[in-house]
């Protein structure tokens, strides 16, 4: 029992170290390119993938 919590401990750890990457590598690359998409285009597009409605993420735009 004891085997198993640290192994699921361990693998949300690495989850965590995974996600704090990608949010630094995205961070980095808004800083150099200035390129991103408003929170109303993210909450559009995440709508209408709930509604079942398949369509392409917003573009990028300064």
């Amino acid at each position: 029992m004891l085997r198993e919590a640290v192994a699921e401990f361990l693998e949300r750890e690495e989850k965590r170290d995974s996600f704090r990457q990608a949010a630094l590598e995205a961070w980095q690359e808004y800083e150099l390119t200035g390129l991103h998409v408003t929170q109303s285009e993210a909450d559009a597009w995440l709508a209408r993938l709930e509604d079942g409605i398949g369509c392409e993420p917003p573009e990028c735009h300064n």
